[in-house]
Formats: structure tokens, C-alpha cells, sequence
């Protein structure tokens, strides 16, 4: 399972198509109006990073899953995103309106003092959504038309131009106060174990061997939750009495014995599939909570 959604998959998934040299273009810039995104308003896209930042105006209710936390928003909103978190979108209401626009680090790496990285509302921890009124959609609303009209112009120096917009939005919301609007589970433990347990389940059932379980220790988890691993291990443990490896263990084993059940793969296929280096490794782990070996499962 992919852990970071490429600028590719962005393409796939919302419009089927990948523009021209996109592999050659490390600063690449796209923006869109979201009424024209075939993939947006149906199933969230997968709670993972992006290679590339992404900045969106916003109108509808919403709930964003940001890293450990969940922004509801109901209204107008300008949200930024960066490559560093990982957040999905869900949507709660039904017509939706606004613009994104993505873009690479290279693209303003050159021209830019100082690291995009480091701006407030890119910053890891920092605090990515801005509530608008009627009147910032309608300035917001400008800038992002701009950028509309001049990526689809001739103008030699349109990037610079574009890249001036950006700007423009960035120096829009710092000198606004961001949303402190949360929506959260009953309690943080809860919101970490169930983004947690979405995770693991995400990556069953294995129907290939050349399918990979490859999120398998607690810290690959917190890696991918950007917290800590011992505030996972803590939260899980508090909330559901099992401890993270606990949780990751009996699903690997439950799959496991659907493998050896329900398909014909020899040992060695099934031990990569679940992640492991060696077919001896997966042999020693069944073995040790089944007493059997995966051969001597297989026959009963």
C-alpha cells in the first residue's frame, strides 16, 4: 500500500489522465475549480501524505482528518496543506464550490527567501484552516480566477505571475487568525485509535502475491499518523485495552490462516505478501501462536 499519494495518483485518480511532462517537471504548478473534479464529492481520498503542497478555498460542510486532529468547517474556508501531513477530506454536504491549486517545492524554491516549509500555516503542528466571510470568498475567489486564466494563457512569464497569486494567498491568511473549530471524537485516545484501525484494515484482504502488508510495527503507524509512538501506544492501549503490536499481530495472523485456507499460494508467497523478509520468519511467527506450522495449518 502506497504511503504517499504521488502527483500521478492525483491525476489517475481525479481525471484518468496525467499531463504532459509531468515526470519532467519538478516544480510543477496545476490549479482547478473543485466543480470540475470528477473524483471530489464521491469516496474520500485515502487518509495519506501528498508529494506535493495543495492550497483550497473551500464552500460546504466538512470535516478535515489532519494528522491526529479533525477540523469541522461549515461555510467558507481557506485550508492549506504540505507534504509533511497527512489528512483526508471528508464532505457532509452535497454541492460543493471552490477552487485548489497544487504545487511542488521546486516551484517556488528559486524565487522565494526562506523555506515554503516554514511558513505558519505549513509548519508541522501548525494550524492550516482560515474561516472566510462573503467578502475574503469573493477576494480569495479573485485571486484563484487569476491563476485560472493565466495557466491557460500564452503569456511567456505566466508562472511568474501565478507564483506572485500564490503569494498573494499566503500573505492573504497570515494576516488572519486560523479556525480553532475542532470536531473531535469523545476524547483524543478514541480519534487515534480509530484512524489507527482504518489504517490496518485498509490494507486487507491480500488478493495478490504481489500485494504487500507493509504498515507493520507501531512505529510505521505513528510514522504515518505524524505523532509519536508512544503517544499511539498509549492511546491504543488506553482505549481498547491491547497494546498497538497486540492489535497488528492478530490481523496478520487472521490473514494468514484465510491465506493458507483460501488460496493455493506456496509458503514462500504468502510470507512476502504479509511482509516477511524470509519465508523461515513467517514459519517462526505462526508457529509460535498456533503451535503449527503454516504447512501443518493448511492440511487439518
Amino acid at each position: 500500500m502506497a504511503t504517499t499519494e504521488t502527483l500521478e495518483h492525483f491525476y489517475q485518480h481525479k481525471f484518468g489522465w496525467l499531463p504532459d511532462r509531468l515526470q519532467q517537471d519538478i516544480g510543477h504548478f496545476n490549479v482547478f475549480r473543485l466543480e470540475n473534479c470528477s473524483g471530489f464529492g464521491g469516496a474520500p481520498p485515502q487518509y495519506a501524505r501528498r508529494d506535493f503542497y495543495k492550497i483550497s478555498l473551500i464552500r460546504g460542510h466538512y470535516i478535515f482528518h489532519y494528522a491526529d486532529k479533525s477540523l469541522e468547517t461549515n461555510g467558507i474556508t481557506l485550508i492549506f496543506f504540505n507534504p509533511q501531513v497527512p489528512y483526508t477530506v471528508q464532505s457532509l454536504s452535497g454541492d460543493n464550490t471552490g477552487y485548489f491549486c497544487i504545487f511542488k517545492e521546486a516551484f517556488f524554491t528559486e524565487k522565494m527567501r526562506g523555506n515554503i516549509s516554514e511558513l505558519p500555516m505549513f509548519m508541522f503542528g501548525g494550524k492550516p484552516a482560515y474561516l472566510l466571510k462573503e467578502e475574503q470568498d469573493s477576494q480569495v475567489s479573485g485571486i484563484f480566477e487569476k491563476m485560472l486564466e493565466e495557466i491557460g494563457s500564452d503569456y511567456l512569464y505566466k508562472y511568474d505571475l501565478i507564483r506572485n497569486y500564490v503569494t498573494e494567498l499566503i500573505h492573504f491568511a497570515l494576516k488572519m487568525e486560523p479556525s480553532e473549530t475542532l470536531y473531535q471524537h469523545p476524547n483524543a485516545n478514541a480519534r487515534i485509535t480509530s484512524i489507527f484501525t482504518e489504517l490496518l484494515e485498509r490494507q486487507f484482504p491480500i488478493e495478490s502475491p504481489t500485494q504487500r502488508f507493509t504498515l507493520r510495527s507501531a512505529r510505521d503507524f505513528a510514522e504515518r499518523l505524524a505523532v509519536h509512538v508512544n503517544h499511539l501506544n498509549r492511546a491504543i492501549r488506553q482505549t481498547t485495552g491491547k497494546t498497538t503490536t497486540e492489535h497488528i499481530t492478530e490481523r496478520l495472523l487472521s490473514e494468514a490462516k484465510a491465506l493458507l485456507k483460501h488460496t493455493n499460494w506456496n509458503i514462500s508467497e504468502i510470507s512476502y505478501c504479509l511482509g516477511f523478509e524470509e519465508a523461515t520468519h513467517f514459519t517462526n511467527f505462526f508457529k509460535k501462536r498456533t503451535s503449527q506450522s503454516p504447512s501443518a495449518f493448511r492440511m487439518v
